[in-house]
């Protein structure tokens, strides 16, 4: 099982404790929108270079350009 630390910051007392299931739960599903998240940047960025690459300029060239 995987465990979680707590710290009580007013007693200074550490607890060691199992997750809960719906902590479990919530793990896995933040896990899954950020592995989501990352795929949609790394999507976005090959598109972006896709559009640089055929124009032949580069990002810094089309920042001059929009900006």
């Amino acid at each position: 099982m995987t465990k979680i630390t707590e710290f009580d910051a007013i007693t200074g007392a550490i607890t060691e404790r199992d997750l809960t299931d719906a902590e479990l739960a919530q793990v896995a599903i933040d896990k899954a929108e950020a592995k989501a998240q990352a795929k949609a940047q790394a999507d976005k960025a090959t598109a972006k270079q896709a559009i640089l690459d055929r124009l032949g300029i580069t990002a810094d060239e089309a920042a001059l350009l929009l900006g």
